[in-house]
């Protein structure tokens, strides 16, 4: 039976982040990784794991156009896992927060298309050798923003994540005939460099009184990329220290 032994990892760019987290999970456990990021400091993080021993390679690539993704798929070739991080808020590129109200036309298409309409054209591009394989697993990187909660301000991006969650149950039912499975995972509260001084407030009211770390969402989204995963099929697997439980997120004395 073939093996999972090649991954790509998109949206991995910032050394404090999910997606290079990711990366590195991966690669710990013994697969070839490609990673790939909007700007050029995808190649300082492939060099950085590089150093620490494993088998990288790393692409620079706007992944909301599909010239750009079918590039990359001819640079990396066929994966047996993809992980759909691409999307999430940065430094550089932080999500969009205005009230609905306020939304234009383009601030909608830019929030959709930074997150959903990236993980579409990723998927289409790398979907069909891992069908002909008889394997593969995909995992979207959504958010509890949107398929379970929201913020004011929030519309265009939890829209986005919401529809992560609806296109990873569709493809589930899609592709499991096929040894694919497509599975989500949803971040809360996740500490990294372009979290903002109100997510960290907000943060210190979830059950633990922490935000996540990037490797807490790396470790979610290796258990559903691993060969042992295989009959775990379209869930989404929350990690949030268990604060959407809680009704109220006020913690009292």
């Amino acid at each position: 039976m073939p093996s999972l032994k090649t991954a790509l990892v998109t949206g991995a760019g910032a050394r404090d982040g999910i997606g290079f987290a990711i990366a590195r999970r991966l690669a710990q456990r013994g697969m070839s990784v490609a990673i790939a990021g909007a700007s050029d400091r995808i190649h300082d993080r492939g060099e950085e794991l590089r150093v620490e021993g494993f088998q990288i390679t790393s692409h620079v690539a706007d992944l909301t156009k599909a010239q750009q993704v079918a590039r990359l798929r001819a640079e990396v070739g066929p994966v047996d896992v993809l992980v759909n991080n691409a999307g999430m808020g940065s430094i550089a590129a932080p999500a969009i927060q205005r009230s609905f109200m306020s939304l234009s036309e383009a601030d909608w298409d830019v929030g959709i298309d930074v997150t959903l309409k990236t993980a579409f054209l990723v998927t289409k591009a790398f979907l069909e050798d891992m069908t002909q394989k008889g394997l593969g697993r995909i995992v979207n990187i959504a958010s509890v923003t949107g398929p379970l909660v929201s913020n004011e301000g929030e519309a265009a991006y939890s829209a986005a994540k919401a529809g992560m969650v609806g296109m990873t149950h569709a493809l589930a039912l899609e592709v499991a005939r096929y040894g694919v499975t497509v599975n989500a995972v949803a971040p809360g509260w996740v500490e990294t460099g372009a979290s903002t001084e109100e997510e960290l407030i907000a943060a210190r009211h979830t059950p633990p009184g922490r935000a996540g770390r990037p490797d807490e969402i790396a470790a979610a989204a290796a258990f559903l990329a691993a060969e042992e995963a295989s009959y775990v099929n379209g869930s989404v697997l929350v990690v949030d220290g268990g604060n959407i439980l809680q009704e109220s997120k006020v913690q009292l004395g």
